[in-house]
């Protein structure tokens, strides 16, 4: 592995180990509570270098859902020839648990999203996303897929849904357990799966 690759691999490594401590952290004592220092102590860091990789505390929010796709990709591991429809649902649950566990911080995350003219909406790109459409893929290939629509639309509209789910869930202050919500929402998204 050549110089340059590996200081790229360690570089994410850092900006991903400090998204995780920064995570914990915030869970466990509230955002406004956590400095910078605190997170690079938790690191294991020099201040130099979380600035090297995040401008400030603020930005950690836009590139917090690192630790989600990690967390749910976690979640998925070891489960690859389970239906599509178990698939679905243990992605979604992982989601769900994840925004439970980081209730603040979503909702810090969607508040600033919302105030912040321009910002990108969902990357594809993200394991989330392209385990989903995995998901509705192999439900195609199955002909398990209801007709009408592509998996890649189907993908883009449940994780619009979902995500919609989190957004009420946020400016209703938590006020109703997110996992059951969304289970109930599920079982209609299974009509999908049934040609």
């Amino acid at each position: 592995m050549e110089y340059a690759q590996r200081r790229k691999l360690q570089s994410e490594a850092t900006a991903r180990r400090i998204l995780h401590t920064a995570l914990e952290l915030m869970r466990s004592q509230g955002f406004d509570q956590v400095s910078v220092r605190d997170i690079c102590k938790a690191a294991g860091i020099t201040t130099g270098a979380f600035y090297h990789h995040f401008p400030s505390k603020d930005a950690l929010l836009e590139y917090g859902f690192a630790p989600l796709d990690d967390s749910v990709a976690a979640a998925m591991a070891g489960h690859e020839a389970e239906p599509p429809e178990r698939r679905l649902w243990r992605l979604l649950s992982a989601y769900a648990e994840f925004m439970e566990d980081s209730r603040e911080l979503i909702g810090r995350y969607y508040q600033r999203r919302i105030a912040v003219p321009g910002t990108k909406s969902m990357d594809s790109r993200r394991y989330i996303h392209q385990a989903m459409l995995d998901c509705f893929r192999q439900a195609e290939k199955e002909g398990l897929l209801a007709p009408g629509h592509s998996p890649e639309w189907v993908a883009d509209f449940c994780f619009r849904h979902f995500r919609g789910v989190v957004i009420d869930w946020v400016l209703h202050h938590y006020s109703y357990p997110l996992l059951p919500r969304m289970r109930e929402d599920y079982q209609l998204f299974t009509a999908l799966f049934h040609t």
